[in-house]
């Protein structure tokens, strides 16, 4: 018969560091809460050195000692043991404590925690007490509860769960929940690694045998996973309950032993199997006792426990288990802000766990990069789910991007940088990448393939729809000749942009004064906020016109606050018709000084006397603010000229004034008079009486 010792057999690191330490535990006033490990023999055997193990907190008195083994405990226990003065012992696993922290955290964000385990299991208990026991523990990938897929979910493991069923049940949850599922693989590398070796020895293996507590979750996981792969499968306690009559005829015997077994019983089932003359060995058993002690051959990647031994300015020598060599550790491979060999000379002694990093050409170990790879596990846990994660871009090649995450290389393929063609790709060396992992390679070379473009792409069209939202909600709440407030942004020559609740309107120059204006920062001030009316809505096209001098007064409006009759105003000629001058009184109002109130003196036409331009001083003498219309006298201001009584008419002058009565009224005049007076010229001019009646005098 060929014995084959699984590698990765008994205790696992946390759990050597739980029994030595209660092991050590004086028996005074000590206690464990808990069962130390699921293993009557271990457990007993701490119980005969008089330390008291306990199933609840309270049983504690005040002030005593409580070992936290390596399933960990919730959080309210320390808050407890603070204030009844209750010394802790914490041995809590290294990844359970990480997977308390993930929950704790993630709790605290609003995602509801779902931890794939055991629900009756120690380390599960402890895990709900970092979320306030508010969390769906799930133990099958057939029974995902439908309530879970309206929620943002964080999904963690316990640290000795099934690594394939895990993959299932993680399957099944992201097919129910449609909204964020982040998801952390908590399950420890021992755990991972056992299990893995397991399969691959049930395959070669006529028998397997198992060997552990039977409450033991690790090593029935074990069980379950060698069932599936050999029909010959032999759970036992201990060597009690090993039956070699029916191991007798296999050709290869596996045998395997849960992260709580000592190697101890793995012994006594292997001498039991060589006492029996029946069993034939192809390998001494001697041997493979001796190989389950040996710690001499590494694995990269193992995590192993080493006893400090010395403190020097260099770092520390340590060693290893079954080993009287010492092994250098690099002061730079300890997980400490600075290195200072007297905070480690009382510590000699100690032990520390420590991961191998390399095995060639010497052996390399290193405490920091435990941690590394703890943080690392969770990042990629969450990058895998699709979570953000930034880089800074350390190089390119033809392809694309190429930048480093921890031990992963990332590569952004030129066509995932942004939206649309990157023609230099020079550009982003040195720049901050945002990215999204389009696929993670594990194995081999480490590497995340990711994309920019993606979340560039989500950002706007975010901000896509938030605008034609935003576009809509605007529409549907505008009406012309609504009063709305705007602040004005930009101007050009024709208008000035306003946003009114965010949306661009313009306010056409035209709009802005009932005078008219030359430039818009005559009227608006870039940066400051108006109010507008509106004047028109194009929905189809999304444009809205508004006006600004629609709420201002017209300055006919304001003229008998101004002005009255009888009033002297200095004005400039603005215009000039055969009837008379128009007079700019102010901007928006000019007056009219008919033919006749220009001198005392009569006068062919106004323009032998006023030129456009002028500024001349005029009397008002009549106002009509309804039909926007004022009439100003000039020779009102002037004094009134005898008429020459010795002037003697010649005979030309005789019948050219024979010739003008014998003429008809100067109906162009009227005819002009009437048209201006229809069409709002801006002054008020004299009735059409006092116009037919100088036509008919001059007519006499």
């Amino acid at each position: 018969m060929n014995v084959i010792v699984a590698k990765h057999s008994g205790f696992c690191v946390g759990v050597k560091k739980a029994v030595d330490t209660a092991m050590a535990l004086d028996e005074n006033n000590s206690y464990v809460l808990g069962e130390i490990i699921h293993n009557p023999e271990v457990v007993k055997s701490i119980a005969e050195k008089g330390v008291k193990v306990v199933n609840r907190l309270d049983e504690i008195p005040d002030g005593a000692t409580v070992l936290f083994r390596s399933h960990g405990v919730p959080q309210s226990y320390y808050e407890e043991c603070a204030k009844r003065n209750i010394e802790i012992i914490d041995c809590t696993c290294g990844f359970v404590r990480h997977t308390q922290k993930i929950v704790s955290e993630q709790y605290a964000l609003g995602k509801h925690i779902v931890i794939v385990g055991e629900a009756g299991h120690p380390e599960v208990i402890g895990l709900l007490g970092w979320c306030n026991n508010d969390a769906t523990i799930l133990d099958g990938d057939d029974n995902i509860p439908s309530y879970l897929c309206d929620k943002d979910i964080a999904v963690v493991c316990q640290t000795t769960f099934s690594a394939e069923k895990f993959e299932k049940i993680i399957k099944n949850i992201k097919k129910v929940c449609e909204k964020t599922v982040a998801v952390f693989k908590t399950i420890c590398y021992t755990t991972m690694e056992r299990q893995s070796e397991v399969e691959e020895l049930s395959k070669q293996c006529e028998a397997i045998i198992v060997i552990g507590g039977l409450n033991s979750s690790n090593t029935n996981k074990l069980y379950e996973l060698a069932a599936k792969h050999c029909d010959n499968v032999f759970r036992l306690a201990s060597a009690a309950d090993l039956d070699c009559s029916k191991i007798k005829n296999f050709k290869s015997v596996g045998i395997v032993s849960g992260a709580s077994t000592p190697n101890a019983q793995t012994r006594e089932v292997l001498l039991k199997m060589a006492e029996n003359t029946e069993v034939k060995a192809t390998n001494a058993m001697d041997e493979v006792v001796a190989k389950i002690d040996s710690e001499s051959k590494f694995k990269k990647g193992q995590i192993v426990v080493a006893t400090i031994s010395q403190a020097t300015d260099d770092g520390l020598q340590i060693l290893l288990p079954f080993s009287k060599k010492e092994v250098a550790l690099d002061k730079n491979e300890l997980d400490c802000e600075e290195y200072n060999a007297a905070d480690y000379v009382n510590k000699i002694g100690d032990t520390i766990e420590l991961l191998v990093v390399e095995l060639k050409p010497s052996l390399k170990l290193s405490q920091k990069m435990i941690k590394q790879i703890q943080q690392e596990e969770s990042l990629s846990a969450e990058i895998e789910s699709g979570k953000e994660f930034s880089v800074t871009c350390t190089g390119f090649n033809k392809g694309g991007l190429t930048a480093q995450l921890g031990t992963f290389s990332v590569f952004v393929p030129a066509k995932e940088i942004r939206p649309g063609f990157v023609k230099d790709l020079s550009k982003y060396e040195g720049k901050t990448l945002r990215l999204r992992a389009l696929e993670i390679k594990k194995t081999g070379r480490k590497e995340i393939i990711a994309s920019q473009r993606v979340i560039l792409q989500e950002e706007r069209d975010a901000r896509e729809a938030a605008r034609i939202a935003k576009e809509e909600e605007f529409f549907a709440n505008i009406h012309v000749d609504d009063i709305v407030e705007g602040k004005v942004e930009r101007v050009t020559g024709f208008g000035a942009f306003v946003s009114v609740n965010g949306f661009d309107c313009l306010a056409h120059i035209s709009d802005l004064s009932w005078t008219g204006v030359e430039a818009v920062t005559d009227v608006l001030e870039i940066g400051k906020t108006y109010q507008f009316k509106v004047l028109k809505i194009d929905v189809e096209n999304k444009k809205v016109s508004i006006g600004y001098k629609q709420l201002q007064p017209q300055p006919w409006d304001l003229v008998t606050d101004k002005y009255a009759v009888g009033e002297i105003i200095h004005g400039k000629v603005v215009r000039i018709v055969p009837f008379g001058a128009f007079v700019e009184v102010e901007k928006g109002i000019d007056g009219l000084v008919h033919v006749s109130q220009i001198s005392h003196e009569r006068i062919e036409t106004p323009a032998s006397v006023l030129n456009v331009g002028d500024e001349v001083d005029a009397k008002i003498i009549a106002i009509d603010p309804a039909a926007k219309k004022m009439n100003l006298s000039i020779k009102a201001l002037l004094p009134e000229v005898e008429r020459k009584k010795s002037h003697k008419v010649s005979d030309d002058e005789e019948g050219e004034r024979q010739e003008r009565r014998s003429r008809p009224p100067r109906r162009a005049v009227v005819d002009e008079y009437s048209e201006w007076s229809d069409s709002n010229s801006g002054s008020v001019g004299i009735s059409m009486a006092d116009i037919l009646a100088d036509a008919q005098k001059n007519n006499k």
